[in-house]
């Protein structure tokens, strides 16, 4: 009978130590759960905050005084540049600005050389975040944004040079000036994907005395320096006394 009891005990001791087994690999599972928890509370808090910043704008902006010039010729870099210093009081055409931009050979340049032809007419070019929060701001000020994005198809592509002039938060939708569309509408993302395609490159041509909305002042001063540096030494010395010392 002892020994039968013995048995029964060791038995009982064995299922208690087979029972605790599981207790282990359930904890590992726990900490597995709360860290990706973790990760998908993070992943969302980095979503919503330039949702955060776009819900802080107005919610529908359109600048329909911007000037369209139609033709979608040398990726209408001519079209765009020429409708943005129009819309800052230059009088000036496409055909014009094709000999300054070194046209057609130099189209492969044309980021250096749009860039170059606007400081020439006194214009500060003042370079962008690339976010869509920071260009609608701009645009939400009155400020038209001179951009390039790859438009095209599975089967063909190519740069465009285009002016971004509106927004619509309500239906998330931003509106162009691009090629022979005077009003191009586009999904917020299917735009953020094909201008990030082009390097997310995006521009204002601003009177050196207009500020930008939300200034970076140093980036300010270095295209004013930009701007002196071009040969335009009063536009670049208005540039500097306008965002102060």
């Amino acid at each position: 009978m002892i020994a039968s009891q013995g048995r029964a005990s060791s038995a009982r001791h064995q299922h208690k130590r087979v029972s605790m087994l599981p207790t282990a690999p359930k904890r590992r599972v726990s900490h597995r759960l709360l860290l990706a928890c973790l990760l998908a509370a993070s992943l969302a808090g980095c979503a919503s905050q330039p949702s955060s910043q776009l819900n802080s704008l107005p919610q529908r902006v359109e600048l329909g005084a911007v000037p369209f010039y139609r033709g979608n010729a040398n990726q209408s870099a001519p079209m765009a540049l020429a409708a943005i210093l129009s819309q800052q009081g230059v009088r000036i055409t496409p055909g014009l600005l094709e000999g300054p931009l070194q046209l057609p050979q130099g189209v492969d340049r044309l980021q250096v050389s749009v860039a170059t032809v606007a400081r020439q007419y006194g214009m500060v070019v003042y370079t962008l975040d690339g976010t869509l929060p920071a260009l609608l701001t701009q645009v939400a000020a009155g400020n038209p944004v001179l951009l390039r994005y790859q438009e095209g198809s599975a089967f063909w592509s190519e740069p465009r040079y285009a002016l971004l002039v509106g927004y619509d938060r309500y239906k998330s939708r931003v509106l162009l000036r691009a090629g022979n569309n005077r009003r191009l509408l586009m999904d917020f993302d299917d735009f953020a994907a094909a201008w990030k395609k082009e390097g997310s490159w995006a521009v204002l041509v601003q009177p050196p005395g207009q500020l930008p909305a939300q200034v970076d002042r140093q980036r300010w001063l270095k295209a004013a320096n930009e701007l002196a540096q071009a040969g335009q030494e009063q536009a670049a010395r208005q540039a500097v006394n306008a965002v102060g010392q």
